[in-house]
């Protein structure tokens, strides 16, 4: 019986160790969507891109539809398109505003989506109309068990 219980504490202390150390990072200052999209807040200006979850799952991105300069786009809204060798994904924007920047650097490298998605990787940057939408997303805390309950039911 003692035999049993170590087995299967082991096991399950096995199985947390390997989770903890393949999952994607997260950043503690940014905010999250659920559709996978983090903001990086300055002012009111706002740098929108994919998490390292995300990207993950995604796989190797080969093209990164990116918004229009002077466009608006809406919270929880798709405003562009990552496609990876896996598949197209739609990528909603976690603030509403006018797009004032997007990474052209992603139209030739669309790779740093997957390699640096919260530095080199950004998609693009909104002057937010309503800084009051941040409420409504989650912080890393937040975002990192989300990851992990979305993962437990695939």
């Amino acid at each position: 019986m003692a035999t049993k219980l170590w087995a299967s504490r082991a096991a399950s202390h096995l199985r947390i160790s390997v989770f903890r150390r393949g999952f994607a990072s997260v950043i503690p200052d940014l905010k999250y969507a659920d559709s996978h999209e983090w903001v990086k807040v300055d002012g009111t200006s706002a740098t929108v891109g994919i998490t390292d979850h995300a990207q993950d799952h995604l796989g190797d991105v080969v093209y990164v539809e990116l918004p229009e300069v002077g466009a608006n786009v809406t919270q929880g809204k798709s405003f562009g398109a990552v496609e990876s060798v896996k598949a197209t994904s739609d990528v909603n924007s976690p603030v509403s505003g006018k797009v004032v920047e997007v990474n052209e650097e992603l139209s030739n490298s669309p790779g740093l989506v997957n390699g640096s998605p919260y530095e080199n990787g950004w998609i693009m940057k909104v002057e937010m109309s309503d800084a009051g939408e941040l409420n409504s997303l989650m912080d890393s805390d937040k975002y990192s068990k989300f990851c992990e309950e979305e993962d437990a039911m695939h």
